[in-house]
């Protein structure tokens, strides 16, 4: 699939919908939708964020997730079967993660807690350390497992996929991937 410029900037403010089932072990959390990723309505659809394929390195899914046109039914199925769920902090689209505010960041911090709350997963892994800093007050806040649960939950900050933030090279981006899914007790 591909878009012209004009349909990618009419995703602004979208919202692309929770992919939580029962049984969610993992919640991964990203900061906010990008432009692809509301159009397809799948979340780290657009071509190159490196989310899927790292998650398939890591062996937490052991095929590689295709979401470029959306999931399919079966991608739906099968990730939440693995126990393994995916929201975001922000949920309107954007271009950038930083055409976000940081009102909004510390909003959806808020809004994770209420739904982590709900969906009681084991661990919750963030995507993006300056959103989880900024998100929860915290901004000495490092890579790594959190020293504080969130509503019950392991919290991780692991590093961001997306092209933008190349500081995680594709095998580190698995390692990271990995640990939280061992701690989840899906691997």
């Amino acid at each position: 699939m591909r878009f012209t410029k004009e349909e990618l900037l009419a995703q602004y403010g979208r919202t692309v919908p929770d992919l939580i089932g029962p049984g969610c072990r993992l919640l991964f959390v990203g900061i906010n939708p990008g432009l692809w990723t509301a159009a397809v309505q799948t979340h780290f659809a657009r071509p190159g964020n490196r989310f899927w394929p790292a998650l398939y390195a890591a062996g937490i899914t052991e095929r590689l997730i295709d979401s470029r046109d959306g999931f399919t039914d079966d991608d739906k199925a099968y990730l939440l079967a693995r126990g393994i769920g995916v929201t975001n902090l922000v949920a309107r689209a954007t271009a950038r993660a930083d055409e976000l505010t940081n009102e909004e960041l510390r909003e959806g911090g808020d809004r994770l807690r209420r739904l982590v709350a709900e969906a009681r997963p084991s661990v919750v892994a963030v995507v993006g350390l300056t959103a989880y800093r900024i998100a929860f007050g915290l901004p000495k806040a490092q890579i790594g497992r959190q020293h504080e649960p969130l509503e019950g939950a392991e919290v991780w900050a692991v590093p961001n996929p997306s092209g933008l933030n190349a500081h995680f090279k594709p095998p580190e981006l698995a390692e990271w991937y990995r640990q939280v899914a061992v701690a989840a007790g899906i691997l």
